[in-house]
């Protein structure tokens, strides 16, 4: 009886363990061959690209890009060149109008206003070529000479000014006590006229009547005329200070400038008797200095005592 050879029977861990690695083995080999196949499909997206020229899509974007906005700046000097809204001449013409070429968009009207301005002279190379004739070291430091001789001339005309409107804000602070007793004079003769000659008690027409016959007619017509001309007098001096008090001080200043050389001298004294001190000293710091000298003397107390007992409120 021949020998018969049976399998042997294979451990079961081993081979659990082969299947296993081979498992493995076959899940690297397949990655390998995935990565392998997307290298290849990259490599063919290249290749196509290249031969279809799909890398020049950025560059066209740009070339785009570029077009529109020439497009868009093309419009905007068509509408600036139009003048619409006034966009052109209003809002960009002050700005640009001195750049070269740029100014050109601007609308047709004010290039034609830009070309009839004046010509702007270079004052001081005028001075510095045909005045001055500077040539030489020696002709500047002389030039520079008659510079400070010119400044120092101004600073002593400035100090001039200077003492002359610190005499007259001397002189304005002297005349307060004066201006307040001139307020309060105007203030009891209202009282008076109010509660005596108009008020309740005060005499009627026949009295006066009876009173101005009295006297001498020649001079009650007289006194009748003065009293009326003095109230109508007064009403037109404070309608003059309430105009010129709402001037200027400049203003104000040429106006009664102009009426003291057509000899009215009396009547802008009597205006700026009335008005505030401020006013006045502004007034008189702006005027001629001759001028404001012979109102600063009309002014004066003294004189404006002898001319109407109103300032201090004595009857003389």
């Amino acid at each position: 009886m021949a020998d018969t050879k049976l399998p042997v029977a294979e451990d079961p861990k081993a081979v659990k363990a082969k299947l296993k690695a081979d498992k493995k083995e076959y899940q690297k080999q397949l990655k390998e061959q995935r990565k392998s196949q997307k290298e290849k499909q990259q490599e063919f997206a290249d290749r196509q690209a290249e031969l279809y020229g799909d890398n020049a899509g950025g560059l066209a974007t740009i070339v785009i890009t570029f077009l529109i906005i020439l497009i868009w700046i093309a419009i905007m000097a068509v509408l600036i060149k139009l003048d619409v809204g006034g966009f052109g001449s209003d809002i960009l013409a002050p700005i640009i109008k001195d750049v070269p070429y740029l100014n050109l968009v601007l609308p047709d009207k004010v290039l034609e206003e830009m070309k009839n301005e004046p010509a702007v002279t270079d004052i001081s190379g005028a001075e510095s070529e045909a005045d001055t004739g500077i040539d030489s070291l020696e002709a500047a430091n002389a030039y520079i000479k008659r510079l400070e001789e010119a400044l120092q001339d101004e600073m002593e005309k400035s100090s001039s000014y200077a003492a002359s409107i610190e005499k007259l804000e001397a002189e304005v602070k002297r005349l307060e006590p004066f201006e307040q007793q001139q307020k309060d004079f105007y203030e009891e003769r209202a009282n008076f006229y109010s509660s005596v000659v108009y008020g309740d008690y005060a005499p009627d027409a026949s009295a006066y009547a009876s009173y101005y016959e009295m006297i001498d007619p020649d001079t009650a017509a007289k006194i009748y005329e003065q009293v009326v001309k003095e109230e109508i007098d007064d009403e037109a001096i404070s309608a003059f200070v309430t105009t010129y008090s709402g001037m200027k001080a400049k203003t104000a200043a040429k106006v009664f400038d102009e009426m003291i050389n057509e000899n009215q001298i009396s009547l802008v004294s009597r205006i700026l008797a009335q008005m505030t001190i401020e006013n006045r000293s502004d007034i008189l710091a702006a005027m001629e200095k001759s001028n404001a000298a012979k109102l600063t003397q009309m002014l004066e107390p003294s004189a404006l005592e002898k001319e109407s007992p109103q300032v201090t409120g004595d009857n003389k």
